[in-house]
């Protein structure tokens, strides 16, 4: 197999975005439309990957910084595709084969690429078409008496009968370096755009006598570009039906596969059941038996066997330990590791805490910088005071203590093993092992008390 460079042409203005973005950057499933086609190159072991820029490149750079081996080509004048590609042909050697995909196309699997990389090596020119019933604004594959492809004619060049075919271009093609430079010294501008067409390089390669091969792909959304916003959305919506379909492959039951949102990558155990308008984003790892409840969102989240989460709660940068219950309406922030078989009730938010096996926060409780033992329970509308203004600091609930409801831990504090904090106490200083902790004001009782009256209105 020679080596592969990938082309990514991204330097197109998106002037129908009607955005301040560059439309290489608007997102399908929570990831810019250019990093979908980076992962795509990768996922094809090219050796060098290169992003021809033009709108925006600098905003473009930037969004990617992050990205290794990414060598980045300015087109300052957008003089068509072939121009895009010239940029680009000095920045590599004429020893492999060079794969051209499109930065607003994001969806082509590597699958379907890779029968062009491997024709590509066997020195003919491939290309991606396309089957479509309204072919129009597309370029037309032109065949000859023996079905073999002759040359790719633009509709605005196109005669009449030349529009009526409906196999078109993707404008996705590979070849070999050698033989796409010397094809594209050779593009001209005498059309009805004036641009340098790279799909000008099929009537070379018929010329020069080079096989041209194409593959028709199955499904139009995967060659399908994102020129406006409703583009965007339709793209949306394949790309999630295509992750619920793999979930399910995968062994999970989605309640109904049009509402999930995964905005990220996921993978699932045996027997997961997903309710629906449930959000999943960046990396989530759910184990065997997972069940969640209605209208979640999971954000770079474990979760382990056996747990359900309830409706309307939101998980994100968190452990969830075997067998645990969330929810519902709960909020488990960055930090929040618990152990199997905890409970977290409704109304409650935990953040950088550890929570020990069998312990409940079970109703209306905030638990922030706090190391929990297991068998604890935390009683309603408790919260840790972790905050003093400036430093945050660490409130300890040992093994088998009782919080009691509407009690305040002002950190640093330590509730000792086996201990007791009274409901309504505030506790400002450790509780031993075994011990009680009441700070209630004594009760007074007024007898005959007169409540106010309002006075009667005239």
């Amino acid at each position: 197999m020679q080596q592969l460079s990938v082309m990514i042409l991204a330097a197109g203005k998106g002037k129908r975005m009607v955005s301040d973005l560059p439309k290489v950057l608007h997102p399908v499933g929570g990831k810019p439309l250019l990093a979908h086609v980076l992962t795509t190159a990768s996922g094809l072991e090219a050796a060098t990957r290169l992003v021809v820029y033009g709108h925006g490149g600098e905003v473009v750079k930037t969004a990617f910084s992050g990205e290794e081996g990414v060598l980045w080509v300015e087109q300052a004048e957008q003089l068509g595709t072939g121009h895009a590609v010239a940029q680009a042909l000095p920045l590599i050697d004429d020893t492999g084969v060079v794969l051209v995909l499109y930065g607003d196309v994001p969806l082509t699997r590597v699958e379907t690429l890779q029968p062009l990389v491997d024709t590509a090596s066997q020195g003919k020119l491939a290309l991606l078409t396309v089957q479509l019933a309204n072919p129009s604004g597309y370029g037309r594959i032109v065949r000859d008496g023996q079905d073999r492809v002759c040359r790719i004619v633009e509709e605005k060049d196109a005669t009449a009968a030349e529009r009526q075919l409906c196999e078109v271009n993707t404008g996705i093609l590979a070849t070999t370096t050698a033989r796409l430079r010397g094809w594209v010294a050779e593009l001209r501008n005498d059309n009805a755009q004036g641009e340098y067409y790279l799909t000008d390089i099929v009537a070379l390669a018929v010329r020069d006598s080079v096989p041209v091969e194409a593959f028709t792909v199955t499904q139009p959304e995967e060659v399908r570009g994102v020129n406006d916003r409703l583009q965007l959305a339709e793209l949306e919506r394949f790309y999630q039906l295509r992750q619920a379909e793999q979930l399910m492959r995968n062994g999970a039951t989605l309640l109904d596969p049009a509402r999930l949102e995964v905005r990220g990558a996921v993978t699932t155990g045996k027997d997961v059941v997903i309710d629906v308008n449930v959000v999943f984003e960046g990396v989530v790892r759910l184990g065997d038996r997972v069940r969640i409840g209605p209208f979640c969102v999971l954000r770079d989240a474990v979760i382990g066997d056996d747990v359900e989460i309830f409706s309307h709660s939101r998980i994100e940068n968190a452990e969830v330990g075997v067998g645990a219950q969330i929810g519902p309406y709960a909020r488990l922030r960055p930090g929040a590791q618990l152990a199997a078989g905890v409970h977290i009730g409704n109304f409650v938010e935990i953040k950088k805490t550890s929570i020990g096996p069998g312990s409940k926060v079970n109703h209306l409780t905030y638990i922030g910088d706090a190391e929990i033992g297991a068998g604890v329970n935390v009683g309603a509308g408790t919260i840790t005071c972790n905050y003093d203004g400036v430093n945050k600091h660490l409130t300890v609930i040992d093994d088998g203590a009782f919080i009691g409801s509407n009690s305040s831990l002002v950190a640093p504090v330590r509730i000792g093993k086996g201990a007791t904090v009274g409901a309504g106490s505030s506790v400002s200083r450790d509780v031993p092992d075994g011990g009680l902790c009441l700070t209630r004001a004594p009760r007074k009782d007024v007898f005959n008390w007169q409540r106010p009256i309002k006075p009667k209105k005239d």
